[in-house]
């Protein structure tokens, strides 16, 4: 490990040069480059510094031990030298976290939908509620978001909504959201108080680059329809919603928030690149060993990852066994706490597995 991490500071010291070479500036896409990997590299060769700094006192430590007589001197050494070797525990953890393999997809924006499921239109409710839950995070994150496509109830609810969460780091805080969310509690048209229980599925699917990712437009079936909405009010009626059915596989993607009907093709064209992108990571994550994938949850949506139990204001993730009786404020976008947790739950597996691999 020491002697990889020597090497990335040797490599942050060449970048950091780079950077402030005139030849370099004035290369846009270059110095775009340089300066991510060097963003990245920072918390790591900062923490490697760190460390360097603690071995460094526990050599001065043995030096004065091994010359000086005085005895207050000599236990100040011995404190610097126990302390030093506290800190370099710490530091060594921590830096085996940062040096785990990246997501690629971390820094991306994210693109989720969210579909009913069991349930009729208590389920369609809860949707609305979803929606609402990862809109208002998003805000509170400092990241846009951007409605793709939409398809109410007549109750207020969604059968399905597709939107876009903008941001550096939009992946990395919600790629664990994808699975079955069940619901349990009262719905409004119950008359008896019956607790009912109704699921909503969840996808989460990192926004591809344009280069990053080839459509075939021979496998695709692109028609114009009038937008649907609930009731058919507030909706577009001019034929600008676009549908694309992607043949080989089925998949099929709707998009009519914009009226140009150019903007909705570009948009759904996204959508359609970063559903089967997903298609394709998930073959490959398949036929990889098990320990290298994700032991948090693989995303899959027939996987039910946690419950929103209203009589009792809680919200349990099975996956990390947590349960916050915090409903109401977590339901109201404060989702820092699970994701948090989630992303630490997912440090600690993949550094298990990467252990049980040496």
């Amino acid at each position: 490990m020491i002697e990889k991490l020597a090497e990335l500071e040797k490599r942050y010291v060449m970048i950091e040069e780079k950077l402030s070479d005139a030849s370099v500036m004035c290369d846009m896409e270059a110095y775009k480059k340089l300066s991510k990997e060097y963003k990245g590299l920072t918390p790591i060769v900062e923490k490697y510094r760190e460390y360097k700094k603690a071995q460094a006192e526990i050599v001065d430590s043995d030096e004065i031990l091994g010359s000086e007589q005085d005895a207050e001197i000599r236990d100040l050494a011995i404190e610097q030298k126990e302390n030093a070797r506290a800190m370099i525990a710490v530091i060594t953890d921590e830096l085996k976290v940062l040096l785990l393999p990246k997501d690629s997809n971390d820094d991306k924006n994210v693109i989720m939908e969210i579909r009913s499921g069991a349930g009729g239109e208590e389920s369609a409710l809860f949707a609305n509620s979803l929606y609402r839950m990862y809109t208002m995070y998003a805000e509170s994150s400092g990241y846009k978001t951007e409605l793709l496509y939409i398809n109410e109830t007549e109750l207020g609810g969604i059968k399905e909504v597709s939107f876009m969460i903008m941001g550096e780091g939009a992946y990395s805080r919600l790629k664990f959201e994808g699975g079955v969310h069940r619901v349990q509690r009262v719905p409004e048209t119950e008359s008896q108080g019956r607790i009912h229980t109704s699921t909503v599925t969840v996808a989460v699917l990192p926004e591809v680059d344009d280069t990053a990712f080839e459509l075939n437009m021979d496998e695709l079936e692109i028609t114009r329809h009038h937008s649907s909405g609930a009731g058919g009010q507030n909706v577009n009626k001019t034929e600008s919603a676009i549908r694309i059915i992607h043949i080989p596989t089925g998949i099929v993607v709707d998009c009519q928030d914009e009226r140009s009907q150019i903007k909705n093709r570009d948009k759904a064209l996204k959508v359609m690149k970063s559903r089967l992108a997903e298609l394709e990571r998930t073959k490959k994550d398949n036929a990889l060993a098990s320990e290298r994938r994700s032991q948090v949850g693989t995303g899959d949506r027939s996987e039910r990852i946690r419950t929103y139990n209203y009589p009792q204001g809680r919200v349990s993730d099975h996956r990390i066994n947590l349960t916050l009786y915090s409903l109401e404020s977590f339901m109201n976008g404060d989702l820092n706490t699970m994701i948090d947790t989630l992303i630490t739950a997912d440090r600690a597996e993949r550094l298990k597995a990467g252990q049980a691999g040496e």
